[in-house]
């Protein structure tokens, strides 16, 4: 007993200096994950600057305890079965998925969903008959919203949904519609501004109007100026008949959109399909649309501006039309895009029947459709041109997110980008629990067992689009490392510039989406041109960063002030990038700016929750 007491005694006079850190700290335990950073902290910074509070408020919540017994789990490969108490004492974000089927929901009144969030409608308004739902504002500005509309309106007659503004500004928005609308009669689908300025949505209408009749349904602003998300359509008005589907501005400004149009329309009887502005002014958006129309009798198709303005995109037309009885199928100013992409149309219209019409006018990829001539298939007013010329900016590309050195003068206008934190709120893990699981795309089968993901499930796609992100060979001159703790963040930092270092942030999220004017201006390190590491978050489901040093860069502070009143708001961090020779001429940066790889500089803002380290002043 006295041998504990003189060890414990030791300790107390080891972490004295700790808990002096500030007033808040004063009575931080010494075992947690906080106070273990503030020590690893003061052992590898060599300044006395105030440590950022910003950072250490992201340590691990759990206590020494628990820390000790998920550690333990963790080495004997038990975690799996202890996910749930892990998740909600570590402060982790494990939803990434629906929940379980919630049964069935009968009603004999419209419905009015506004404002709603996170709901399983699974059978909801089947075999309804005249009733109308409204979804508006469904799931708005939520981190990872999960909607499941199985079944829903199967059977009924003349049964309205309307989606308005659904899944607006969330992050990571998982919408499944299974058998949505199936064997329906009349009635309508609309779904306005859906998933708009989204973040990675994942959504999938499987066998969605299967069978309908006459059942017409509109997507309007759908998924515009969403980043990397994936859409898939499958077997998609199959077996319809008269079903009208129109897209318009779908994937608007958006940035490498993909969509997958299996089985779409196939063996259906006299559909309409309209794709209006469909992937306008998008950055590498790619569509694959297989076995569209198949088998269909009088089908007709309308691709209006599709891709126009893109960048690059990649689209595949397999088996299209194929076995058709006298379709009709339309592309105006397809693919008049600012750089030129890949299109594949194999077996397009294949076997058709009575006489199958393809019209493109001004299509501009440099193709030749001799091989399509055949079986029926005309090919008319063919535009044979390759590429835009001129300057092309994508005012797609959120107004404020890049923007000139010379705009950070005091007194100067500008307009401060939606700079607040999108991704859902999560935790570090200590690090000697990280340093007990898998993080390699050779392990994903062990970390899918640990976090409960399902085979193609969107915990799935988070997991491996974290990890290929982590292993991807770094650019040019570029060295980078993901962090899943506050100690690896710290040896990073210092590895790359030295234990003198300083790490800041955006002070809060005021100003964002608005005209703001710069105040008082600091270059840091003088101004002077110098190398910083960056550190910005990735989807995962504890905190993780993928951090990397930035060559040839200059770091500002600037007092952000309201434009009305002059008073200051915020405290912004921007940093320059001098050097953008080995950019991609696709990235979003030009497309905003103009100009070209090497030609500008490009500064940004740091958002919430990034930071970028610098050397010390």
């Amino acid at each position: 007993m006295n041998f504990l007491y003189f060890f414990y005694f030791l300790l107390s006079l080891s972490f004295s200096n700790v808990l002096q850190v500030s007033a808040s700290d004063t009575n931080l335990n010494p075992f947690s994950a906080k106070a273990s950073a503030i020590r690893y902290w003061n052992n590898h910074i060599s300044n006395k600057l105030p440590k950022p509070s910003f950072l250490l408020a992201k340590a691990s919540p759990l206590g020494p305890v628990d820390s000790a017994s998920f550690a333990k789990l963790a080495s004997q490969k038990s975690l799996s079965s202890h996910l749930g108490s892990l998740c909600s004492l570590a402060n982790l974000f494990c939803s990434f998925d629906a929940d379980p089927d919630f049964g069935s929901h009968e009603r004999s009144k419209d419905a009015n969903f506004t404002s709603y969030s996170n709901r399983n409608f699974a059978n909801y308004g089947d075999s309804q008959l005249g009733r109308v739902d409204s979804f508006k504002n469904y799931s708005e500005s939520l981190n990872s919203p999960n909607d499941s509309f199985r079944k829903y309106s199967r059977d009924s007659v003349k049964h309205g949904e309307q989606f308005a503004n659904y899944a607006a500004e969330a992050n990571v928005a998982n919408g499944s519609f299974t058998s949505y609308g199936g064997e329906a009669t009349s009635g309508a689908g609309d779904f306005s501004n859906y998933d708009q300025q989204v973040n990675v949505p994942n959504l999938r209408f499987s066998t969605y109007d299967s069978d309908a009749n006459n059942h017409e349904l509109t997507f309007k602003t759908y998924s515009g100026e969403t980043n990397s998300g994936s859409e898939d359509f499958l077997s998609y008005s199959k077996n319809g008949n008269g079903v009208p589907t129109e897209f318009s501005s779908y994937a608007d400004s958006s940035n490498t959109i993909g969509s997958s149009f299996t089985g779409y329309g196939a063996s259906g009887n006299g559909g309409n399909d309209s794709f209006k502005s469909y992937g306008l002014n998008g950055n590498n958006p790619h569509n694959n649309f297989k076995g569209y129309g198949f088998g269909a009798n009088g089908e007709i198709d309308s691709f209006a501006n599709y891709r126009n303005g893109a960048n690059v995109g990649d689209d595949s037309f397999q088996s299209y039309a194929k076995n058709g009885n006298s379709g009709k199928v339309s592309f105006g100013n397809y693919g008049k895009s600012f750089n030129l992409g890949n299109d594949s149309f194999k077996d397009y219209g294949k076997g058709s029947l009575g006489r199958t019409t393809v019209g493109f006018k001004s299509y501009a990829m440099g193709r030749s459709f001799k091989d399509y001539t055949k079986n029926g298939v005309s090919f008319a007013e063919y535009n044979n041109f390759t590429t835009m010329s001129g300057k092309f900016v994508n005012k797609g590309v959120q107004q404020g997110k890049f923007f000139r050195e010379a705009w950070l003068k005091e007194g100067n206008v500008m307009v401060m980008p939606d700079i607040r934190d999108k991704m859902p709120v999560r935790s570090f893990l200590p690090r000697f629990i990280l340093a007990k699981l898998p993080f390699s795309t050779l392990r994903v089968g062990e970390l899918k067992e640990i976090f409960h993901a399902q085979d193609n499930s969107n915990m799935e796609h988070v997991i491996t689009n974290a990890l290929v992100e982590c292993e991807r060979a770094p650019s040019p001159g570029e060295t980078k490392r993901c962090v899943g703790s506050i100690e690896d963040m710290i040896d990073f930092s210092t590895m790359v510039l030295g234990h003198n270092v300083v790490v800041r942030t955006t002070e809060n999220v005021k100003g964002s989406k608005q005209n703001v004017m710069i105040g008082k201006v600091r270059g840091i390190n003088g101004g002077k041109i110098t190398k910083s590491v960056s550190c910005h978050q990735s989807l995962y489901p504890y905190l993780l960063y993928y951090c990397h040093s930035v060559p040839k860069v200059r770091v500002y502070e600037a007092d952000i002030l309201n434009v009305d009143s002059k008073v200051k708001i915020n405290h912004g961090v921007a940093i320059c990038h001098i050097d953008t020779s080995s950019w991609a001429p696709g990235h979003g940066a030009f497309l905003a700016l103009g100009f070209g790889p090497g030609k500008i500089e490009v500064c940004h803002w740091i958002f919430e929750n990034d930071m970028t380290w610098a050397t010390a002043d």
